[in-house]
């Protein structure tokens, strides 16, 4: 009897209640590493290392570095956020962004099995690669963004034929990490999906207070100012499109605009 992909995901679909990962927003961060916090990155490794765990992956965010840790001893993954050379923050991580499968398996494959339908390989974003730091409860919305976050990040074309959020919000945050691994290219923003980005290309040149109306028209606000040796610096965010930018001016007139980590916006 011929089974059809509609009914392979209702069979997924189905299985999802299964998927129920447990907050680890209440699990307390293990005191075996809760004396790292601050120190050298350097140290933290090689502490990390010495107590059990095992460096698993890594990658960029913004301006921090986000590394993953298994200890195979406790069964325990952890997320390490460096910044600026030192440990700024250690939190318990789900089990998969270690590569390691949670403790519900059935509910582990019903999301590989919806993944692979949707044409993804297999769950490979972490879970900070989500807007708010966790993974979707459910499968199919899980695999959903997975396909759109895979779509972004190796740039292929935006084809959303469920029109699912999660895959847009897929998409869009695959772009952006594209954006932070090719950030050597100089001043380029990534947007995609549908991130409504607004381009400022026209106001370099003019003057300062054209551009802060328009900055202001736009939907950017204003974070802080500064005026240094080399003229002043402004920064502006605009939340809608997560666009965080630097308004160079001298002499009244914006010598540059520049697009930098929103972080820089939201700290």
């Amino acid at each position: 009897m011929q089974v059809t992909t509609s009914r392979i995901m209702r069979g997924a679909i189905a299985g999802a209640a299964l998927f129920q990962p447990m907050s680890l927003a209440a699990q307390p961060l293990p005191g075996s590493v809760r004396d790292l916090v601050g120190v050298r990155a350097s140290s933290g490794e090689s502490a990390l290392e010495m107590r059990g765990f095992t460096y698993i992956a890594g990658g960029t965010k913004d301006d921090r570095k986000l590394t993953y840790w298994w200890n195979g001893n406790t069964k325990e993954c952890i997320r390490v956020t460096t910044f600026d050379g030192s440990y700024e923050r250690l939190a318990v991580a789900p089990k998969s962004d270690c590569n390691q499968k949670n403790g519900n398996d059935a509910g582990i494959a019903v999301a590989v099995g919806a993944a692979a339908i949707l044409g993804a390989i297999a769950l490979s974003h972490k879970s900070h690669d989500h807007d708010n730091g966790n993974h979707y409860s459910d499968a199919r919305n899980e695999a959903q963004y997975e396909q759109g976050y895979r779509d972004g990040l190796y740039s292929h074309s935006y084809h959303n034929y469920d029109r699912s959020n999660s895959y847009t919000s897929g998409y869009e945050n695959g772009v952006r990490a594209r954006g932070h691994e090719t950030a050597y290219r100089g001043n380029n923003y990534y947007g995609g999906g549908y991130s409504p980005h607004v381009s400022l290309r026209d106001l370099e040149g003019r003057p300062r207070s054209y551009v802060t109306g328009q900055l202001f028209g736009r939907g950017f606000v204003q974070r802080d100012s500064k005026k240094t040796d080399e003229g002043r610096f402004a920064t502006y965010w605009r939340q809608a499109s997560r666009q965080c930018i630097i308004v160079n001016s001298r002499s009244g007139t914006v010598y540059s605009i520049e697009h930098t980590s929103d972080r820089t916006c939201r700290d």
